[in-house]
């Protein structure tokens, strides 16, 4: 049976989650959704950014405005093993995958797994569109500003020559 634990010695690795809801009670959600993360096996919690309220882009103009936050966790789940578990939250508080950037009671993506790369159909670190959205990088700078500068030099580059 597969371990669903990274192979990465004593060490965890740090993870950046970006969270978005423009649905119902959305502070609640994104709140209550950071609790769920920070309840998950294998998931230590570091600290939740300040909410900040911006306009929705994408899927057209008459979408609600949307509360998001950053996220700071240690884990030593497997990436593809936590986006399950995030997504299953998502569902929990009543996501529905229709149409993309779309309206959505919750949102949370993972934008930085430590170092890591992935291109996969189902994921995609660092998150391919992070570094062009003040709603992903103004909350993450206000907790990990070395994360963000670190990454911002290691991936930018990358990120713009690929296929992401």
């Amino acid at each position: 049976m597969k371990s669903n634990i990274v192979s990465v010695g004593k060490d965890s690795v740090d993870v950046l989650l970006g969270f978005g809801s423009n649905l119902g009670d959305r502070r609640r959600f994104i709140e209550s959704g950071w609790l769920s993360v920070c309840g998950l096996e294998g998931v230590e919690p570091i600290c939740l950014s300040s909410l900040i309220e911006t306009v929705a882009v994408g899927c057209g103009e008459n979408q609600p405005d949307f509360l998001n936050a950053v996220g700071l966790i240690r884990t030593n789940l497997y990436p593809e093993i936590l986006l399950d578990k995030l997504q299953a939250i998502e569902y929990s508080f009543g996501r529905v995958r229709t149409i993309r950037w779309c309206a959505r009671t919750l949102d949370i993506d993972i934008l930085l797994f430590g170092d890591f790369v992935i291109d996969s159909p189902r994921l995609k670190i660092p998150h391919p569109l992070m570094f062009e959205r003040d709603f992903v990088l103004i909350p993450a700078k206000e907790i990990a500003s070395e994360m963000i500068k670190t990454a911002e030099k290691k991936f930018k580059f990358a990120i713009r020559n690929s296929d992401f």
